[in-house]
């Protein structure tokens, strides 16, 4: 190869070293030197050319020497570049480089071996071998282009030529290293992948038959991670009943062929750090069509070092009906496995000692791990449970199982409850159950009963309000009936005229908080209409940005196309103040206020159950502050009226009891959600209206109403019925310096006497409701049968609704809400009356 004999089956067209214009500068250097010779004459040229040849000689003798030392070499190549040649020479895949002419300058023998070059001087370049190949010529054309952009490229194409084997190249080009002499190359590198792909075709069909085996094995098996599957085989897929490609990437979950808690067994199990876990199941799996597969399970699991859990590899034994027909051991065994592992009951079976034996599905659902860590059971509850259950354990291994369940807080989760049964076994002394412990978690249970005892508390504390309040009104009636007939007969210049002011505006305070309590006891008098609440809040958005000031940013983010609502405009608005209001006070340093109504459909409403709201189209009114939050400690008691988390003297604690009673009377919903130093959110949820014929009919034109009289004198006989006698004093004097004539009785029965010693006279009744001895729907009741056509009025602190249901049905009466002025009384008296004076108009 060094000497480029015929025997070397490598071509090396590389140029000699050395340089032309070198040579031809000593040619002209020595042929000026003769020609100056001539010229200057033989006489003269002889020292010169006795010189020149000294000099020559001279030269001559040190070349002579270098090339003795070593220092001069003709025609020997250096031996840095013959290692480098022999080791590409040497190479298992074919080198080529190629100038810019597409002329091979050197190619190896793996080259032209790979190629099918008969000799060196026959070796063509890559670009030429494969244009007949069209996958062939488009990878040389990547190579090229990534060759001309300097990068080193690698392509693997196919060739399968006519009546010829099928051949796997992997093809590369990058660019050659600059000599230093002006030319530039291409280095071509091709290896022959025909025998790896060879072995990789015969690898995968093995691997193919392998799955085939296992695809059409007499049992089932599947491969699951992170409770995903991954793998399932023919035979189980045709068990279940499913189609093969629903198992692909992001297919069934073990949870699909799994039912119920008892994925827990499979994706629970307490990990093994560095080891491999395996448990023999029977289950119940669910087939495509909900009908259970009963079978057995050998479940193993590998776990790394940190005790993360790889994929499972489970193998599934049929052991349905048609299987066991023969067998009535296991076909028992079957039956009392499904009914084990689908209990809704967590069951397991402790020994002596308190460890757990076995347990179900629904224990592990409920515990986590499996039997075998052999775990005691009083490790899964809490330390200020432990004593207990080991006492009601002990008790139950040595066959006194007590009767009265433990309560216990689950410690694995948080604010989960559960209640332990225990129950003693008596299979004899070799047994290795000692007891079974049922356990019933009771979560829901406990929840409900808070939320009953708080829906009985707020009840209660509704009651007493609404009585308090009751009373109240008849105190306040009277305060301001007073304070009426003091201000009719005083002058604005009088010295008591502005003190009798004071005394009747302090109690107009007191009565709006009187409707506050009445609001949240949910008896106030409602006027319910129609309502737009994108109008409304349209309407309100004003208000509230002076309500919140500069500080405070308001959003308010209204859906399209909300659902009507039924509800009073005035008490709505109030809710939506009072909850504005509320987080105003809790963001002292700014933020932001969110109001956001939006439909929420009976399908969208299971996602807020846990509110209590019923499964039916409502419309959501949220409000939602960045404030300090609500602590969790005293999230129950915000509706409470009178609680305030306010300085003193800065807030009632009414508002948010309110908003409780009003939505409540309006039959909508109330949830709160809150977390500290983010926020909180009330959701109001109204029912949506769906108008019935009588409202969609059309309605003849209301005829225009007369202005009011000015005139409020009267005449005629009317009863007043009140128990409470400063009501009734201010009452009966009003009215009789207004001309009528008042007959008085303190209760129900006192009114009947009364009519009975007036017969025909009296006009018009006005009654209290609650009275001693007999109220006054029931005074209505008893005067129908002989006066059918006689004129009611109801005196109340309560709504109208709160007794109209006692009435006969299709009572006519008029309502007067308490506490109430004197011109209030004296309109209603006369609107009922329906006459005035001769020569009076109304």
């Amino acid at each position: 190869m060094a000497n480029g004999g015929r025997d070397d089956p490598t071509i090396d067209r590389s140029e000699i070293g050395g340089s032309i214009r070198l040579v031809l500068l000593v040619a002209l250097a020595l042929v000026g030197a003769v020609v100056s010779l001539l010229l200057l004459g033989r006489d003269r040229a002889d020292p010169w050319i006795i010189g020149l040849l000294t000099v020559l000689a001279v030269i001559g003798v040190f070349a002579l020497f270098a090339y003795a030392a070593g220092l001069l070499r003709f025609g020997a190549p250096d031996l840095r570049d013959e290692l480098a040649r022999r080791i590409v020479d040497s190479a298992p895949e074919g080198v080529s480089i190629v100038d810019t002419l597409g002329r091979v300058l050197y190619a190896n023998p793996r080259y032209c071996e790979i190629t099918g070059a008969a000799a060196p001087a026959d070796a063509r370049p890559v670009e030429r071998l494969f244009t007949s190949d069209p996958d062939a010529s488009e990878a040389v054309y990547r190579l090229v282009q990534g060759v001309r952009e300097g990068r080193a490229t690698v392509e693997e194409v196919r060739l399968a030529g006519p009546g010829q084997p099928v051949r796997w190249l992997r093809l590369g080009a990058r660019r050659a290293a600059n000599s230093g002499k002006g030319v530039r190359a291409t280095v071509w590198t091709v290896s022959d992948l025909t025998r790896e792909r060879e072995r990789q075709e015969t690898a995968f069909l093995e691997l193919q038959h392998a799955i085939d085996y296992l695809d059409h094995a007499p049992a089932g098996f599947f491969s699951a991670a992170g409770g995903a599957i991954h793998y399932i085989n023919a035979t189980l897929v045709d068990w279940l009943g499913y189609d093969l490609a629903e198992f692909g990437p992001g297919g069934l979950s073990v949870g699909d062929i799994v039912p119920g808690p008892a994925a827990a067994l499979l994706t629970g199990m307490a990990p093994l750090p560095g080891g491999v876990r395996t448990e023999v199941l029977d289950l119940d799996l669910r087939r495509k069509n909900g009908q259970p597969l009963p079978a057995r399970l050998w479940h193993r699991v590998a776990y790394a070092s940190d005790g993360t859990p790889g994929a499972s590899r489970t193998l599934v034994v049929n052991r349905s009906r048609e299987d066991n027909a023969a067998d009535p051991a296991r076909a028992a065994e079957v039956r009392f496995a499904r009914f084990f592992h689908n209990s809704p009951i967590a069951i397991a079976e402790v020994d002596v000692e308190g460890r757990i034996v076995r347990a179900n599905a629904m224990f592990a659902r409920l515990f986590g791990g499996r039997e075998d860590e052999r775990r005691r059971i009083v490790d899964i509850v809490p330390e200020a449970a432990r004593n207990a259950l080991e006492l009601a354990l002990a008790a139950a291994v040595h066959g006194q199982a007590p009767a009265a369940p433990l309560d216990i807080v689950l410690e694995r989760e948080g604010g989960r409850s559960a209640r332990l049964y225990f129950a003693s076994v008596e299979d004899g002394a070799g047994a290795r159950e000692a007891a079974i412990v049922y356990v019933i978690e009771t979560t829901e249970q406990r929840a409900l009963e808070a939320q009953f005892a708080q829906s009985q508390k707020m009840q209660a504390v509704g009651q007493l309000a609404g009585g308090v309040a009751h009373d109240f009104n008849n105190v306040l009636t009277a305060i301001i009936g007073y304070s009426d007939l003091l201000l009719a007969n005083a002058r604005p210049t009088d010295p008591s005229f502005q003190d009798v002011m004071q005394i009747k505006q302090n109690a107009n305070r007191a009565a709006g908080l009187v409707r506050q309590l009445l609001a949240f006891s949910r008896r106030q008098t409602l006027r319910p209409q129609v309502l737009r609440l994108g109008d409304v809040m349209s309407d309100l958005t004003m208000l509230l940005r002076r309500l919140l000031g500069e500080t405070i940013k308001l959003e308010v983010k209204e859906e399209r196309d909300l659902w009507p609502v039924k509800a009073d405009l005035n008490q709505f608005e109030q809710v939506i103040v009072n909850l504005a209001v509320n987080a105003r006070d809790a963001m002292p340093k700014g933020g932001t206020l969110t109001i956001r109504t939006a439909n929420v459909s009976a399908v969208q409403s299971v996602s807020y159950a846990e509110a209590g709201l019923p499964e039916a189209d409502h419309v959501l009114v949220e409000v939602a502050d960045t404030g300090t939050g609500i602590p969790p400690d005293i999230l129950d008691k915000i509706f409470e009226p009178f609680f305030s988390t306010k300085e003193v003297g800065k807030g009632t604690g009414l508002g948010l009891s309110t908003v409780y009673g009003i939505v409540k009377q309006t039959g909508g919903t109330l949830q709160v959600d809150s977390e500290m130093g983010q926020g909180s959110v009330f959701r109001v949820f109204l029912p949506r209206h769906v108008p019935d014929a009588a409202e969609l009919a059309p309605r003849a034109p209301e005829p225009e109403l007369p202005a009011k009289a000015t005139d409020l004198t009267g005449r005629g006989t009317l009863l007043l019925v009140e128990d409470e006698e400063a009501v009734r004093a201010f009452a009966a004097r009003a009215l009789m310096s207004r001309g009528y004539h008042v007959l008085e009785a303190g209760s129900g029965v006192e009114a009947l006497e009364v009519m009975a010693q007036h017969p025909g006279e009296v006009e018009l009744i006005l009654s209290d409701v609650v009275m001693p001895e007999m109220d006054g729907p029931t005074l209505l009741k008893e005067l129908r049968p002989t006066h059918p056509d006689i004129k009611v009025i109801f005196m109340s602190g309560y709504a109208e609704e709160a007794f109209a249901k006692n009435l006969p049905e299709g009572a006519d009466f008029g309502f007067l809400p308490k506490p109430f002025t004197l011109k209030q009384l004296i309109e209603a008296v006369k609107a009922s009356m329906g006459r005035s004076e001769p020569g009076r108009t109304e």
